[in-house]
């Protein structure tokens, strides 16, 4: 009986035996999900502070046209400030507080009202000068503007010789916009029955409203056109130049309202305005 007991052998649990040959492989697994959650939620935080940061706090902005020369040129790149005047609800127009308004001369970046005459894009984001705050009384008279009776710098392109003298007088289907806001009888004297590109107004900037133009007057398509911009609009303000380079002459506008251009290969590296780089925008 003894004997038996002694040569009786214990059985093996293959179901142990199974689970110890496959531990490894599970433990190798599992380390590998961890290491690919973790790099999952490190891209995801930088997405996310990205976003953050564009939305709330900073974005880039490029320049594609001359309407906004000499402050800016065609080829410039822009760090804007959009924490200035107040930074968008993503997917709403609801503004979150800022430190400052817009005022009088600054340089904003906002979203254009409904341009009816490019239904491809109706509402681009522009960059322009405030030249007229709520409750400001503006005209043009013989190209210069006027803002509560009083002469304002002149445009850019007004200074230059590639002003076509037939550009002062032309006008617009565009224009018609302004017979709403036009103040008929006033000090200023009476709007032009036809409003044209350097004579048009007085225009009475509704509350809550201000009417943007480009310093190349010439060649800014701005509020003259497609009429004022609502506060809530309001995107941000321009700070520096952080990348700039001449563009080729395919590249923007016509030569006229973009007469610095590049003839070299690839000139956004061949070509770049190192002297604007870090240029404040003012």
């Amino acid at each position: 009986m003894a004997s038996s007991t002694k040569n009786r052998q214990p059985k093996k649990n293959v179901v142990a035996q199974a689970r110890g040959k496959n531990a490894p492989r599970a433990a190798s697994n599992g380390a590998r999900n961890r290491a690919l959650w973790e790099t999952i939620k490190s891209i995801g935080g930088a997405i996310i502070i990205y976003l953050v940061i564009r939305t709330l706090l900073v974005e880039a902005y490029r320049i594609p046209s001359g309407s906004m020369i000499p402050t800016l040129l065609v080829g410039d790149w822009l760090f804007v400030n959009k924490l200035v005047y107040g930074p968008t609800v993503p997917f709403t127009n609801t503004h979150l507080p800022g430190y400052s308004d817009p005022k009088r001369n600054d340089v904003v970046v906002f979203v254009s009202p409904p341009q009816i005459d490019q239904p491809e894009d109706p509402q681009p984001t522009l960059v322009k000068r405030l030249v007229g705050m709520p409750g400001d009384t503006l005209y043009m008279r013989g190209g210069l503007l006027y803002v509560n009776g009083l002469p304002q710098r002149q445009g850019f392109a007004s200074t230059t010789n590639h002003v076509d003298p037939s550009e002062a007088n032309s006008t617009s289907d565009l224009f018609v916009w302004q017979h709403r806001i036009e103040v008929k009888s006033s000090r200023f004297g009476s709007p032009p029955e036809i409003p044209t590109h350097d004579n048009w107004g007085p225009l009475l900037i509704p509350g809550g409203h201000y009417f943007m133009m480009g310093d190349n007057r010439y060649c800014s398509k701005d509020s003259r056109y497609w009429g004022v911009v609502p506060r809530d609009n309001v995107r941000g303000q321009p700070l520096i130049v952080y990348y700039s380079y001449r563009p080729s002459p395919s590249d923007g506008d016509s030569p006229v309202c973009n007469p610095d251009t590049s003839d070299r290969p690839l000139p956004f590296v061949t070509d770049i305005r190192w002297g604007r780089i870090g240029d404040r925008v003012r």
